[in-house]
């Protein structure tokens, strides 16, 4: 997850996206928009993309205050997963998410019933872990639980892609 400049964000949950998860749904995201990265984290999630091609706006600010770009590509602090869908909805923009695939049985995801299309990925995405900004000694890169990427305003061939 990201770091942003937001108050009630919590040190310990800063789970940086590897490039390969990015990779990995390339062909998903359009390459003629601006995407906004709006979660700034480390800072590698916004280079990762555009290492891949992608014109990129990643900068560290308060997701809940600005609105950039064309669309929303990220990872946000899962811990804030209610407030930042409440945003989306706010925000009417398109986005890919990741976040836990138990996101999905929440009461506050059922007012995008219709709405959202799901990529799951071929295996877990293994995040690497801050604290503080940094790394712990045994971290080992692992990650317990499954996650997918949460997509509004896409336009995917389908409403659920497995990878």
């Amino acid at each position: 997850m990201a770091t942003f400049n937001h108050t009630g964000f919590l040190k310990h949950d800063d789970y940086m996206t590897p490039k390969h998860a990015w990779d990995d749904i390339k062909e998903y995201i359009p390459q003629d928009k601006v995407i906004w990265e709006a979660f700034y984290g480390d800072g590698k999630s916004g280079t990762y993309l555009e290492e891949l091609g992608f014109k990129v706006i990643h900068e560290a600010i308060d997701f809940f205050k600005e609105n950039k770009g064309d669309i929303i590509v990220s990872n946000a602090p899962f811990s804030l997963s209610k407030e930042v869908m409440n945003r989306l909805y706010e925000l009417d923009k398109p986005f890919i998410l990741i976040f836990p695939s138990s996101k999905i049985n929440t009461q506050y995801f059922r007012k995008w019933k219709n709405k959202i299309q799901i990529i799951i990925p071929k295996k877990r995405i293994h995040f690497e872990k801050k604290i503080n900004g940094e790394t712990p000694k045994n971290w080992g890169h692992s990650c317990n639980f499954d996650c997918f990427y949460y997509c509004y305003k896409m336009n995917l061939p389908r409403d659920i892609i497995w990878l």
